[in-house]
C-alpha cells in the first residue's frame, strides 16, 4: 500500500496527458479542422500533424496504463491486469472502428490489425519480456496453469475467427456468412466471458505469481500518484475520451498517408497495433525486470486473447451496420505465421520457467514477420 505520509501530487501536475489530450482535441475540432481534409495539404504538414496526434494519443495511452496500474495495486491481481487489458483493447477497438467508419472502405483493416496485434504481442512483446527476464533473473518463473488457460482459449478463437473463414464455401472470399458471423459473435462472447469468470472467481490463483521460489521478490513500488479506486477509475475513463476524439482525425491522416506512400495495406494495422500496445509493452517488460513474470504473462497473453475475443465481434457488427463485406480469413503466409507463433507459444509456456533462448526465438519470428510485410 502507499505510504500514508506521502501526499499525491495535484491533479494538474499528474494529469498532464489528460490536459494535453483535451487541448489537442479542441484544436483539431474547432481551430484547425480543415487541415485534416485539405486535399492540397503538403506532405510535410500531414506528417507533422500525424506525429503530433500520434504523440498525444500515445501519451494518453500511457496515462491510461498508469491509472490501470494504480487500480492493480489497490484491487490486486488479476483484476488489475484485466482492467489494463480491457482499457487498452477498448482503445484498439475504438481506433479500428473509427478508421473503418471514417476512412475509405477497407474490409481487411480489422483482420490486419488483429493479426498485427497477435504478432506484436505473441512474438515481439513476449520475446522482449522473456529476454529481459532471462537476462536479469536467468530462469524467472510463472504460473503454468494460468498460461495454459490463456492458450487453451486463444488457439480455438484464432483458428475459428481468423483461419476458418478462408476455407468455408458459403462465401467466395475470406468473409464469413451471416450465420457463421452470428456464431462467431456468440462464440467469442461466451468463451471470453467464461474465461473472465475463471480468471476472476473460480481459479483466480492460476494467474498470480508463484511464491515457491526464494529468488522471487515483490519489488513493485506504489507510484507517488496513488489515490482511491473511484478517482483512478474516473480519470482512466476521462483520459480515454481524447483518445477516441483524436482517433477520428488520425484515421483520416493514416488512410491518406498509406495510399499516397503506396505502402502495403497491413501497415495501417501495424501502426494502430504499435500505438495501442506500446504502454502495455512497457508494463510487461518492467514486470519481467522486477522478477514478476506472471504479471508480464498476464499482460501479453491477456492482450492477445482480448484482441480476438472482443475485436472480432466488434468488427463483424461494424460490417453489419455499414454494409461492408468484412474479410476475416488470413492470407496463406499469415496463416503460416499464426500457426508457427501458436506452436512456439505452446512450447514456450509448457514449463514453469523461461530463459533468454525462448525470448530470442520469439523475437526472430517477429523480425521475420516485419520483413515480409514489406517484401
Amino acid at each position: 500500500m502507499a505510504d500514508p505520509r506521502s501526499t499525491p501530487p495535484s491533479l494538474l501536475k499528474s494529469e498532464g496527458a489528460l490536459m494535453a489530450g483535451l487541448m489537442a482535441a479542441a484544436m483539431a475540432y474547432f481551430l484547425i479542422p480543415g487541415w485534416f481534409a485539405d486535399p492540397a495539404a503538403t506532405p510535410v504538414r500531414s506528417v507533422l500533424l500525424f506525429a503530433a496526434l500520434f504523440g498525444v494519443i500515445l501519451w494518453s495511452a500511457f496515462s491510461v496504463v498508469r491509472h490501470a496500474d494504480c487500480l492493480a495495486i489497490l484491487l490486486g491481481e488479476p483484476l488489475g491486469t484485466i482492467i489494463l487489458t480491457l482499457a487498452v483493447i477498448g482503445i484498439e477497438v475504438t481506433m479500428i472502428s473509427t478508421i473503418m467508419l471514417i476512412g475509405d472502405a477497407n474490409p481487411e483493416l480489422g483482420r490486419d490489425t488483429m493479426f498485427s496485434v497477435l504478432m506484436l504481442v505473441l512474438n515481439g512483446l513476449v520475446g522482449l519480456t522473456l529476454l529481459v527476464g532471462g537476462l536479469k533473473h536467468r530462469e524467472p518463473i510463472f504460473n503454468l496453469r494460468g498460461a495454459n488457460a490463456y492458450l487453451s482459449v486463444l488457439i480455438p478463437l484464432a483458428g475459428l475467427g481468423l483461419v476458418l473463414p478462408r476455407y468455408t464455401t458459403s462465401t467466395a472470399d475470406a468473409s464469413a456468412s451471416l450465420s457463421f458471423s452470428i456464431f462467431l459473435i456468440i462464440m467469442c462472447g461466451a468463451l471470453y466471458s467464461v474465461f473472465l469468470g475463471v480468471q476472476t472467481l473460480r481459479h483466480r490463483h492460476f494467474f498470480t505469481q508463484p511464491t515457491d521460489d526464494l529468488d522471487v521478490v515483490d519489488t513493485h513500488h506504489p507510484p507517488a500518484s496513488l489515490r482511491t479506486v473511484p478517482t483512478h477509475a474516473i480519470l482512466l475513463i476521462l483520459t480515454m475520451i481524447p483518445v477516441v476524439l483524436l482517433a477520428k482525425k488520425l484515421a483520416v491522416l493514416l488512410d491518406v498517408g498509406v495510399e499516397q506512400l503506396g505502402a502495403p495495406p497491413e501497415l495501417a494495422g501495424l501502426v494502430v497495433a504499435v500505438l495501442v500496445l506500446t504502454p502495455e509493452g512497457v508494463a510487461a517488460v518492467r514486470s519481467a525486470a522486477d522478477n514478476q513474470l506472471q504479471r508480464g504473462v498476464n499482460i501479453c497473453l491477456g492482450s492477445a486473447l482480448a484482441t480476438i475475443g472482443l475485436t472480432i465481434p466488434a468488427v463483424i457488427i461494424i460490417g453489419f451496420a455499414t454494409g461492408l463485406n468484412v474479410q476475416l480469413g488470413l492470407s496463406r503466409v499469415s496463416e503460416y505465421f499464426l500457426f508457427l507463433t501458436l506452436l512456439v507459444s505452446v512450447v514456450t509456456f509448457a514449463g514453469g520457467r523461461t530463459n533468454i533462448l525462448q525470448g530470442v526465438v520469439h523475437l526472430v519470428l517477429f523480425a521475420a514477420w516485419i520483413m515480409l510485410i514489406f517484401e
